[in-house]
């Protein structure tokens, strides 16, 4: 059955049902796309992104498909389409759905004034997710990833307080491209050789690896915790961006006792843990999926960037991550063979790609 891709949209009412209230023809708004039935128990506590019978646009998990966003016109409840205001554009009214995902993130940390993150990955939504632990009041966030652009743009824009670049290779073996291709954010490649799975590493090595990440992750906020010592090693929380599994290793060994860490990227389905690290000292493993009730609080706060700094800190702008722009459906496919990569033709850094229907 064919399906539409596209999930992070915006754009303009032309046509409102006979039913619909509180929205004029012209009116701007950002899509929602999650469609959840509203019924269930699971829809009545409010967590309604876990509803077993949601549909979401690009999804083929629902059948017939939800088809996603990518058509000149689409047909949407209107009580998924938030109005937006003037002061919010277009392309970070799209950007409100992966902003969301890191408000759900750093919602479910619940993280204290003064904590301490790590993020791994520098994605599009580790970026995010860095933001708003900086938002929220962590007074350090480290970001890391393979590639060097975008940890250097995680810095120069303010998404995060420090970042480290994974080195590649790490070592002089045969085997070094897996490892750090395996803390990507899902967009780069090793620059030459065969890219193979970590799992295919033995798997004390993989942890042996995970542990000396940790170790130099946390070192470069060594010197912002004086007073701690060795049994109180570690951040206060871990954001784990990939989905991959050395990385859900390295957040387990980067987070201190008592600490938690947050389950945010999708990817390896069945990983092999060394859960012992986490149950001996009481770390949390928190699980994201997708976002609730978010919208609102995404559109206050890209409101809250013209007004300055909120508790010290404002929100990067969304409209500066759109790197790269296409006009026209007709291109979409040259727009997502650009978005797989982390560098264009001329040595620009790849972020976000934006196709304007």
């Amino acid at each position: 059955m064919p399906l539409s891709l596209g999930h992070e949209s915006s754009g303009t009412v032309v046509a409102i049902g006979p039913q619909v209230t509180g929205f004029n023809i012209g009116d701007r708004v950002a899509l929602e796309v999650g469609i959840p039935c509203g019924q269930c128990g699971i829809c009545r506590k409010g967590r309604y992104n876990l509803c077993k019978k949601m549909k979401f646009r690009s999804s083929a998990k629902s059948v017939p498909h939800f088809q996603g966003t990518l058509q000149d016109r689409i047909n949407h409840p209107a009580v998924w389409c938030h109005k937006l205001p003037d002061s919010i554009s277009f392309d970070a009214a799209a950007l409100l759905e992966p902003l969301s995902v890191a408000i759900h993130a750093v919602n479910r940390a619940s993280p204290v004034p003064g904590s301490t993150a790590l993020v791994l990955g520098a994605g599009t939504v580790g970026l995010l997710t860095a933001a708003m632990a900086r938002q929220s009041g962590c007074v350090s966030v480290t970001i890391a990833d393979v590639d060097q652009g975008r940890v250097d743009y995680a810095i120069a824009k303010g998404f995060a307080t420090h970042g480290y670049v994974v080195p590649r290779p790490l070592h002089s073996s045969s085997s070094s491209s897996s490892i750090c291709s395996s803390l990507n954010s899902g967009s780069s490649t090793p620059i030459d050789g065969i890219m193979t799975p970590a799992s295919t590493l033995p798997f004390q090595n993989q942890l042996e690896t995970a542990k000396m990440l940790a170790g130099d992750m946390l070192s470069l906020t060594s010197s912002l915790m004086p007073l701690s010592d060795d049994e109180d090693d570690g951040v206060d929380m871990t954001f784990e961006c990939t989905g991959k599994e050395i990385c859900m290793h390295t957040s387990l060994y980067a987070t201190r006792p008592g600490g938690k860490v947050i389950m945010v990227g999708m990817g390896t389905p069945i990983q092999t843990l060394p859960l012992s690290v986490a149950h001996l000292r009481e770390i949390d493993i928190l699980g994201i999926f997708r976002y609730a009730n978010t919208y609102a609080t995404g559109i206050r706060l890209l409101c809250s960037q013209s007004k300055g700094a909120v508790g010290g800190y404002t929100l990067p702008s969304l409209d500066d991550m759109i790197t790269h722009r296409f006009k026209g459906l007709a291109n979409a496919k040259g727009a997502f063979e650009l978005a797989s990569r982390t560098m264009d033709d001329n040595g620009n850094l790849v972020l976000k790609v934006v196709i304007e229907a």
